[in-house]
């Protein structure tokens, strides 16, 4: 008889992919703006790290807007990951948007309009309103069904208590289905907002805490709330500016939040709600929170969109820009001349500019330490010094690829650790730029469209009239 194989089901709650950056944590400095050594997935550049510090703490006390800040650095210097420790270090509050030079072309819609719903994306606005919600500790829930199904609702009564008093609530079906789906039982601390109906679980009362032997890793236990059963609580909501405008523009502003099919957005509305933003912060209902604009690769943006951040950037509401750049002097788009990273000057002048040096051997063998760390594979000491010595002499980027592939090779040959002969192995199957450029070299005239050759024998020509 065949064996009856079974698939394999795996856990799909959270999805384990390890990004290049996914190891940052923060810009790793201390109190007084020190960057440590090696601290939240950060390694060496330490005076572009501080400076990001010093802007990042100019940002929190809101005393920056307007303002604009220029990573410049070649290939593979951490550009990216300030920019992602700066997000990480700003905390969820603070809108942080992200966006690649190159996108704004693609994109069905003018390059300003993208821009600017960009810029709209990284303002955030703090609103603040006061509800009124019944928090208190479940004593016991009676739902009472009817005895032929359909025939009447079900009703039921829910027991609340504080550690000062103790209420007897009527439930109607919507409450009874809002208590089953949250799966309210005696002795969890509830809040329920009047307003609309929604339940919301703090957690378990401490006095039960002993009524089973055995918790989820998950249960939360907090104290018995005090006083009287019905609140005044002021909730704080942050969205986007952007979110606003999307959702005051389309009928179904909500879903095209999710689609991101957004289109362009009206003038007229945008104008309408930054009136009305304006009056809430007047009346104290609303605090403006400038956010940060991420633009990587941003010698990719052409005249027109250069001189649309200049003017931008002269907005009272203008978030703080961050642009990144791996360029030197170079062609600005859209124009003849060259400029320093392909920059127009006059908005150069606006820019506060961080360089990023190259990373020294002690860094980079740090890196891949904590690279091999984020990806989950063991390696030896003298491998890890194999590859250091690789991306001496490659690059960072190069080495880092190389520790999955090495990782596939060591299982392969049914390895536990990752040794020189696995790096060894990958080394000699994936070439790097130098080894690629060197093999184009040997080999040009078997390739289609060969410039080079056609231009050593123009030259020949040339010579020989």
């Amino acid at each position: 008889m065949a064996e009856l194989k079974l698939s394999e089901s795996r856990d799909l709650t959270r999805i384990e992919r390890i990004g290049a950056h996914s190891h940052i944590r923060g810009l790793g400095l201390d109190s007084s703006l020190e960057p440590r050594a090696v601290s939240e997935g950060m390694v060496g550049q330490t005076a572009a790290r501080k400076a990001a510090g010093v802007i990042l703490q100019m940002i929190k006390e809101g005393k920056i807007s307007g303002r604009a800040l220029l990573l410049a650095g070649q290939p593979g210097t951490g550009k990216t990951a300030i920019a992602m420790g700066m997000a990480k270090s700003l905390g969820l509050e603070t809108p942080f948007a992200m966006i690649a030079g190159s996108e704004l072309f693609s994109l069905e819609m003018s390059k300003t309009e993208a821009l600017m719903q960009a810029f709209r994306k990284a303002i955030g606005v703090r609103i603040k309103e006061e509800t009124e919600i019944i928090e208190g500790e479940v004593v016991e829930v009676q739902i009472d069904r009817p005895a032929v199904a359909g025939a009447a609702s079900k009703t039921g009564k829910l027991t609340l208590k504080t550690t000062d008093m103790e209420t007897v609530y009527d439930l109607g079906a919507k409450m009874i289905e809002a208590l089953g789906k949250e799966k309210v039982q005696s002795g969890d601390v509830i809040a329920i907002d009047k307003a609309s109906g929604k339940i919301t679980k703090l957690g378990r009362s401490f006095s039960r805490s002993r009524d089973y032997d055995a918790m989820g890793p998950q249960t939360k236990f907090v104290q018995c709330p005090d006083g009287e059963l019905q609140k005044r609580k002021e909730v704080v909501h942050c969205v986007t500016l952007h979110e606003i405008d999307v959702i005051n523009s389309r009928t179904q502003g909500f879903l095209a939040l999710f689609t991101g099919d957004t289109g362009e957005i009206r003038a007229e509305v945008r104008e309408q709600i930054d009136t009305k933003v304006a009056e809430w912060r007047e009346e104290g209902k609303a605090e403006i929170v400038p956010g940060v604009l991420f633009i990587d690769e941003v010698h990719m943006l052409d005249i027109e969109c250069f001189s649309f951040l200049n003017r931008a950037l002269e907005n009272e509401m203008a978030p703080i820009l961050v642009v990144a750049t791996n360029r030197g002097i170079t062609t600005i788009r859209g124009t003849n001349y060259k400029s320093p990273h392909g920059i127009p000057i006059d908005l150069l002048d606006r820019l506060l500019i961080i360089s990023t040096q190259p990373y020294t051997e002690d860094e980079i063998r740090k890196i891949l330490d904590i690279r091999t760390q984020e990806e989950d594979v063991e390696m030896s000491e003298e491998a890890k010094r194999l590859l250091t010595t690789i991306g001496v002499e490659t690059s960072l980027r190069y080495s880092i690829h190389l520790i999955t592939a090495a990782a596939l090779a060591c299982q392969k040959r049914k390895g536990k650790v990752v040794e020189m002969e696995d790096i060894n192995r990958v080394y000699h199957l994936f070439l790097d730029v130098k080894r690629s450029t060197q093999y184009l070299m040997e080999y040009q005239n078997q390739y289609m469209f060969n410039e080079l050759g056609d231009a050593e024998e123009d030259d020949s020509n040339a010579m020989n009239p």
